[in-house]
């Protein structure tokens, strides 16, 4: 039977407050202001402890496909957990929901891409990453091949060798990251950073930042290039069309690994099963999470190459973590991953309601506070500007519009998260078009809600 809270609200924040500390969180802060607690969730909705239904706008962390209250999940994790709830895979063993969602994973995979090394998080996969690709060159005879060149802004986890993979510069602040051997060019954002040129030459000049520090490092010592698809914690950031040809183009010419951090791109998000292969590169590791379990279960994963895993596989490779293809998580996945195939899910996203979402999504660019709307699949984003003409930042902190949006979206019982002055959605696939047209409603109602604010406090103004 589902569990019903009976407990006060109050006194689940005081607990709260007393003892657990949130992720990416002011935890301080947080306990005056006081959570919101979560109790239930079905398809897009979530209900709270007094009662309130809210849109997830977000899907969870990215995550939630299809959508919350699966029956079917649930029995399938009983069915494991009864079964075998859990063995390693590091001493010659293995056990079958490994072995299945290994090969299921190599089936909806691109062709070359045939092995699966499994981890507990997109976090720890790409830690799995880094060290495999060092580990590649090595045993290939360039140990020297080892710095890894990733973006700024680019969000690849928060485990020390993910972050510093990642481009964010206040995550580095903080325990000493960047480590040695990774290094980062700037991200494909033209609204931000694209002035007066044209988006497709931007995305050419962008991308060949990464030839400009291959040549900077010395082409025998740069291992690889990693990178999501669409930016997605970054600000859900598009690049222009020119980008990824060029990226595909500098990665062959220069010999270098190219990892496409499918985490939150992958199992139909864009309206494909990957991220690579809606934006059209080949890439030779691809992260996944997030989307393979749902949510349901923490798991995640590096499928990669077939060379790769030849030349990995002739040596040991020291590397694993205690719930690789956890067997409860893998069975949780591969359930997943049925009902995603079974309710054509994926093409329901390119097809069915990622079209309807962009005509709807297009339509906030007429909102003042609005300057432009991208969208791919079902991850979007709106930037917000006191000036559209220009493009122009606010003249008070970045983020502060943002937030302030944010504060009415969560009031109006909408999740739709803030990254700086960029308003963010990733819903679950199973969306209904009935329910876009909530969430654009109340998208507008606190767009409307903004912009008084803004107005109230004199924050309606452009930087410089």
């Amino acid at each position: 039977m589902p569990l019903t809270n009976t407990r006060p609200t109050a006194q689940l924040q005081a607990l709260d407050a007393a003892h657990h500390m949130h992720p990416f969180t002011a935890n301080t802060g947080l306990a005056e202001k006081g959570t919101r607690i979560i109790t239930r969730g079905d398809g897009v909705w979530l209900t709270d402890s007094e009662g309130e239904r809210l849109l997830d706008a977000m899907g969870g962390l990215w995550c939630v496909n299809i959508g919350y209250g699966r029956e079917r999940l649930a029995q399938a994790a009983e069915r494991q957990m009864r079964a075998l709830p859990y063995y390693n895979t590091f001493f010659q063993t293995s056990h079958i929901p490994a072995i299945d969602l290994a090969a299921k994973l190599a089936q909806l995979a691109p062709p070359h891409l045939n092995s699966v090394f499994f981890a507990g998080s997109g976090s720890e996969a790409n830690d799995t990453n880094l060290r495999m690709a060092r580990t590649y060159w090595a045993l290939k005879g360039q140990p020297q091949k080892s710095t890894v060149i990733s973006r700024k802004n680019a969000y690849h986890g928060s485990t020390l060798g993910a972050a510093s993979l990642g481009g964010m510069g206040a995550m580095h602040d903080q325990g000493g990251l960047p480590i040695p051997g990774i290094h980062h060019i700037n991200q494909p954002n033209w609204w931000l950073e694209g002035g007066d040129t044209d988006p497709q030459d931007f995305g050419r000049q962008r991308a060949r930042e990464l030839e400009a520090a291959i040549h900077e490092i010395g082409e025998d010592r740069v291992a690889a290039f990693i990178a999501e698809p669409v930016q997605g914690a970054g600000g859900v950031i598009v690049p222009p069309d020119s980008y990824w040809p060029e990226i595909q183009r500098i990665c062959d010419a220069y010999d270098i690994l190219l990892i496409a951090d499918e985490v939150i791109c992958g199992f139909g998000r864009t309206g494909n099963w990957f991220g690579s292969e809606t934006v059209g590169w080949r890439p030779d590791i691809m992260t996944i999470a997030k989307g393979l379990s749902s949510g349901y279960q923490p798991i995640g994963g590096s499928i990669v190459s077939d060379d790769i895993a030849a030349v990995i596989g002739a040596a040991e490779f020291n590397h694993g973590y205690t719930y690789s293809g956890h067997p409860v998580a893998a069975a949780v996945a591969l359930e997943n991953l049925a009902i995603l195939e079974e309710e054509q899910i994926v093409p329901y996203v390119r097809d069915t309601i990622g079209p309807y979402l962009a005509t709807k999504w297009q339509s906030l660019t007429d909102h003042p506070l609005v300057g432009e709307a991208r969208i791919i699949g079902l991850m979007a984003s709106i930037a917000l500007t006191p000036d559209k003409a220009t493009r122009a930042a606010f003249a008070a902190d970045p983020g502060t519009a943002g937030y302030i949006c944010r504060e009415h979206c969560f009031a109006n019982n909408l999740i739709m998260r803030h990254v700086y002055d960029r308003m963010i959605i990733s819903p679950p696939l199973v969306i209904s078009k009935d329910e876009v047209d909530i969430m654009i409603d109340r998208i507008w109602t606190a767009l409307d809600q903004t912009y008084q604010t803004l107005q109230d406090d004199g924050l309606l103004r452009p930087a410089g």
